[in-house]
């Protein structure tokens, strides 16, 4: 449930202290007036229009609209007698926040035709009250027009980023939950046939120690030879659940940022041949908080990836388009960057972030020779 003070000013730029003048402005119209009812009369109804925008807040369904329309007629009234026009920006907000797409035209249309035609009432029957606050009228009608879509555009936007990340969070409960499954078949496939084997070996070469040595002692080296063999293939196994492959990570990686509406440009070869298993996988994983990050706090529509190779390193670069990042004094404990800083410098490497039309984030990792994996006998 939002607080009170929430109401007025959540998602629309301005100051709460904004909306407090404007809470207190109806009184100073109000009291203008010399004659206690119509004092009487607009007290009521700014407590009225107040109570009716919280409740507008806190219910569903119809009272939503009724609550709605009880404030477009107060707020009619607070214009034709007492010249005060500015509930109208309360009621445009709240239009904003209303995501039924018919509740939210029809709602706007009513309260923008109802405020235009008291506006220009008031200026046809000349109140001098109008005439003197005509820049504020002005830019009140203007935000009546405006101030509903871009909080309705806001709230759509929002919800589908919290769509979208529930949307990668099941994705990666999937991939998760699929990994294990493979892995479950990879073992039963390279051991479990192996072990059967090796077991069914072992017994028939007990049984023939003694009647036929000869055959035992080749029994027992078909033994050996199967073990070694599985050893070596969980050796590979191990090795393709430790990689991460970067040619591999860029399509995941291709997939969010379409789904976040980033353009996504590559340079560079993506299959890397002179870097060690270990730094890959430093260099992907740094790369998908990198991603993470543009999505999640750039606002950038497009996102360049390029891939160069020396002589002595890898150079990875990220450049967005977007907002640029606040570079303080504690920058990298914020948005993982400490953890890929952490990571890279694990392997020798670096990180390098620069902020001005967009974020470039640059990852090196320095090339080391592969040493072949040695069979150890058993």
């Amino acid at each position: 449930m939002n607080k009170w003070y929430q109401i007025f000013h959540r998602n629309t730029g301005l100051s709460p202290y904004v909306w407090i003048v404007f809470c207190i402005l109806p009184f100073y119209f109000i009291f203008r007036s010399s004659s206690t009812p119509e004092v009487v009369a607009g007290i009521v109804m700014i407590g009225l229009f107040f109570i009716c925008y919280r409740l507008s807040f806190v219910s569903k369904g119809w009272l939503v609209y009724f609550w709605t329309s009880v404030q477009i007629i107060i707020s009619v009234a607070m214009t034709l007698l007492y010249s005060y026009v500015y509930f109208s920006i309360f009621l445009a907000f709240f239009i904003g926040n209303i995501q039924n797409k018919a509740g939210f035209y029809t709602l706007y249309i009513i309260h923008l035709i109802s405020t235009f035609i008291t506006i220009n009432y008031g200026f046809a029957t000349q109140t001098q009250m109008f005439f003197t606050q005509f820049p504020f009228i002005l830019i009140s009608l203007i935000v009546v027009i405006l101030l509903p879509f871009n909080t309705y555009n806001q709230k759509k936007q929002g919800q589908l980023e919290g769509q979208l990340e529930d949307a990668n969070k099941r994705i990666s409960e999937l991939v998760k939950l699929e990994e294990r499954q493979r892995i479950a078949r990879d073992l039963h496939d390279t051991l479990g046939q192996k072990l059967s084997l090796i077991g069914l070996k072992s017994d028939l070469a007990a049984k023939l120690v003694h009647r036929e040595p000869d055959r035992a002692q080749a029994e027992i080296g078909d033994v050996q030879q199967t073990a070694r063999t599985a050893l070596k293939e969980v050796r590979e196994m191990v090795t393709k659940m430790r990689g991460a492959r970067l040619d591999e990570e860029l399509y995941p990686i291709r997939q969010i940022l379409r789904a976040a509406g980033i353009e996504l440009e590559l340079e560079g070869d993506p299959k890397l041949k002179n870097t060690t298993v270990l730094n890959e996988s430093v260099l992907s994983m740094c790369l998908k908080e990198a991603v993470t990050n543009v999505v999640k706090h750039s606002g950038a529509t497009k996102c360049l990836i390029t891939i160069q190779s020396t002589d002595t390193e890898l150079i990875l670069k990220l450049q967005d388009n977007g907002t640029g990042m606040d570079m303080k004094s504690d920058f990298y404990r914020g948005n993982g960057l400490r953890g890929m800083k952490e990571r890279l410098e694990f392997v020798n490497g670096s990180l390098a972030i620069e902020s001005g039309d967009g974020t470039a984030v640059t990852m090196r990792v320095p090339h080391v020779a592969k040493q072949p994996v040695k069979e150890l006998d058993l």
